[in-house]
């Protein structure tokens, strides 16, 4: 079995890339930040009779590590605040933090990159994203937090809509 995930028939290794290194290299992926709030505790634990409400943000940030290379950063960075109704206003049960990186090495014609940062990197880092998002709730005395899958490309297209993505030299973008 292969370290080197598959890509999209439609990505293919740049002219001239290493014979036996693939198009995408995950090197390494780590917890660059992790931050788990519960700004009540411990009367929050007491008061909390619903199952709270749950606003998630996600971003995707890619970044290059090294000028003319081809090893990139990709971060996928996610906020979930929960929130509950407790004496008839809205209190912060908890507030969950998490920067979840990986260093990738991408082999692909120029045109391919930002879609393979912006869209594979974050399908390969997010399952991972999930399960420590997931398992600090849960160790925070709070119901898991699950994400959902995530629609990488129809994010990255809907940021590429609104101007965000810039080009491989600089910062890649978000997606």
């Amino acid at each position: 079995m292969s370290d080197t995930p598959p890509l999209p028939p439609n990505v293919q290794a740049a002219p001239g890339a290493a014979p036996g290194v693939g198009p995408l290299v995950l090197n390494i992926q780590y917890t660059k930040d992790l931050s788990f709030e519960v700004p009540g505790a411990p009367e929050i634990f007491t008061l909390l009779r619903e199952q709270p409400r749950v606003d998630i943000q996600l971003d995707v940030q890619a970044r290059p590590l090294q000028q003319d290379a081809n090893v990139f950063e990709v971060a996928l960075q996610i906020r979930v605040d929960a929130k509950a109704n407790l004496n008839g206003a809205d209190q912060t049960c908890f507030i969950a933090e998490l920067a979840y990186c990986g260093i990738f090495t991408v082999n692909v014609p120029p045109e391919q990159v930002e879609p393979v940062l912006l869209v594979e990197c974050p399908r390969l880092l997010f399952p991972f994203a999930r399960n420590i998002l997931a398992d600090v709730t849960r160790d925070g005395g709070f119901p898991p937090v699950l994400l959902a899958p995530i629609d990488f490309v129809a994010l990255w297209q809907s940021r590429r809509g609104d101007g965000q993505a810039q080009s491989p030299g600089g910062i890649v973008g978000h997606a």
